[in-house]
């Protein structure tokens, strides 16, 4: 059995007839009609019942023509699959994140790509705030964004979380509430806080929420390090509002209560720009990020 005997056969069906489907196949109609009756012959059964008007399919040609039509389908999915790593294999895909994206393993992530496709470029550019990244997606400088989503994003920006994380307050460990286990935001109202600059996603979080416990945070230390931010806190200078997993990780000694009764979570999402056509590379790129579930190593 031959693949072409498939398509002509497919043919024959589709189009109605042995002339139409010559047509459409751009061949001879002898040829249509030579490859059906090898077909036949080969499977010992009869497809097709042939009038001078019309032809019909057999009970064994409608049986046969489901199963020859999956295959086409398959073959079809061959070359597209084939088309689309040839494409990513000679593309390239440009990734912008902020700096924070615990606990979601980037790293782990993009080194399973480079794997996959390790002829491809892949870039990476880090900032300190969404804000930057999706002015980059903008002028089509990225293809890909890890951000949080802010609440009023356009719609000219496709966004999908990849993870919701609970945030949490870190203090020094001799600091007065260390015994407490949770704290009310309310609480912090009169405490120095150590935090990122206004425009960044955890800042924008800080200060929306002590706006809603009745207070403006009070932060004469700003930092674009997670690392200098601990720090600071260890050494009692002030108090952060930082993701469960960053207080979580190995670094100097501080305090950790949950926020009650309300807790504060921050979800990043990976974000590309409506306004411009994912290559083949940025779209498997997008794709393996979507699945990627690892969680990331910490010491």
């Amino acid at each position: 059995m031959e693949l072409r005997q498939l398509v002509y056969f497919d043919a024959i069906v589709a189009h109605g007839g042995f002339t139409r489907a010559a047509e459409h196949l751009h061949v001879a109609q002898t040829a249509v009609s030579a490859q059906l009756r090898k077909l036949e012959r080969e499977l010992g059964v009869s497809l097709l019942t042939r009038t001078t008007r019309r032809v019909t399919l057999t009970h064994a040609g409608e049986l046969v023509l489901g199963r020859a039509r999956r295959i086409l389908h398959e073959i079809d999915g061959i070359r597209v699959d084939a088309t689309e790593v040839s494409s990513v294999l000679r593309g390239q895909v440009r990734i912008g994140a902020v700096d924070a994206v615990e606990p979601f393993d980037l790293d782990g992530a993009l080194a399973a790509f480079t794997s996959r496709y390790p002829d491809l470029a892949l870039r990476l550019r880090t900032k300190p705030t969404g804000a930057e990244l999706l002015t980059a997606l903008d002028a089509d400088d990225l293809d890909l964004v890890l951000a949080p989503a802010p609440h009023d994003l356009p719609d000219t920006y496709s966004a999908h979380t990849l993870f919701t994380e609970q945030l949490v307050i870190i203090t020094a460990v001799d600091h007065r509430l260390t015994r407490t286990a949770s704290v009310a935001l309310t609480e912090l109202g009169d405490e120095p806080f150590v935090s990122f600059q206004p425009g960044t996603g955890l800042r924008r979080i800080l200060d929306e929420a002590a706006r809603t416990a009745g207070f403006t945070p009070h932060v004469p230390f700003e930092t674009t390090s997670l690392t200098r931010m601990r720090g600071l806190v260890s050494n009692g200078l002030g108090v952060a509002l930082v993701a469960e997993s960053v207080a979580a990780t190995a670094g100097p000694a501080v305090s950790i209560h949950e926020l009650h009764p309300d807790p504060i979570h921050r979800s990043i999402a990976l974000i590309h720009s409506e306004r411009h056509t994912l290559s083949p590379a940025a779209q498997a790129c997008r794709g393996l990020l979507l699945r990627w579930r690892r969680p990331a190593r910490t010491q």
